[in-house]
């Protein structure tokens, strides 16, 4: 089940409980106190005191969780989120076991599970690390940059990208590559952007004829150019489906212990 359900669940739920032991049942335990009083003129026993006045455990628990889970969702929801790298599609940007932190309000507020927008702060802009929901299944999440924007005509033939008929700036760094894959190593002018990407020469990639961005639509590409499943492959990304922007790597966590050695903000 999706966290941001089972979170808001909780919420409800532990909220519900306090505020119902507010209005009712503390009520119920101070009148249940008084008639004991009344009845031995005041001498009550703290341990019968105690035992009368004693909250139940499901509202201990309650009045002790809730506070702690409204600041979680609020700051899940329209602060900042993480996440964890689960593939290698954004290498060489993002490795397998970084943690990301996610700004929940660059491109806007958004209702918690809903995902609707309630207050517009902005929009994607072109090279930016983008977490949105998977078009296909909606309760997977995905990361990948924003390559074109709404009304964009978005080109790829023979691992080169071509943004409205002009091909992307791309600079070879590793000419030869000290990896098993043989995958070399460019920096890529996207716009503004100075980012790197991985091309493996040798593997087909795929070809993809020109296409235009639909409004209130985005395309997205991995870093890895030649291993990466997106919008090449299943299209655009809706408005609606958008997460955040990701801007920090704060652990690296994939065998033994976790480091902390690779924080840094994601370009």
């Amino acid at each position: 089940m999706d966290f941001s359900l089972l979170l808001v669940l909780a919420v409800a739920i532990t909220g519900v409980v306090w505020l119902v032991d507010i209005v009712w049942w503390r009520r119920a335990r101070r009148a249940r106190l008084e008639k004991a009083e009344a009845q031995v003129d005041g001498e009550l026993d703290t341990a019968t005191r105690g035992k009368l006045a004693k909250e139940p455990w499901v509202v201990d628990y309650a009045r002790s969780f809730f506070p702690v889970l409204l600041i979680v969702l609020v700051l899940r929801s329209f602060v900042v989120e993480p996440f964890q790298i689960p593939s290698g599609s954004m290498r060489p940007t993002l490795k397998v076991g970084d943690f990301i932190l996610v700004n929940k309000f660059t491109y806007g507020l958004r209702l918690p599970v809903l995902n609707t927008e309630i207050v517009d702060f902005g929009e994607p802009e072109r090279g930016d690390v983008m977490v949105f929901r998977f078009p296909g299944d909606p309760s997977v999440d995905f990361i990948k940059r924003v390559i074109g924007l709404p009304g964009d005509r978005i080109r790829y033939e023979n691992k080169q990208l071509y943004v409205n008929g002009e091909p992307v700036e791309k600079i070879l760094k590793d000419k030869n590559p000290d990896n098993a894959s043989g995958e070399q190593r460019y920096e890529e002018h996207l716009g503004d952007v100075s980012h790197a990407i991985f091309n493996t020469p040798g593997a087909p990639g795929p070809q993809m004829r020109e296409v235009v961005v639909p409004e209130d639509h985005y395309f997205m590409m991995g870093d890895n150019r030649d291993h990466s499943n997106d919008s090449r492959y299943w299209g655009f990304v809706p408005e609606e489906n958008i997460v955040g922007e990701a801007f920090a790597v704060w652990m690296h966590w994939k065998d033994g212990l976790p480091s902390f050695s690779s924080v840094r903000i994601i370009e």
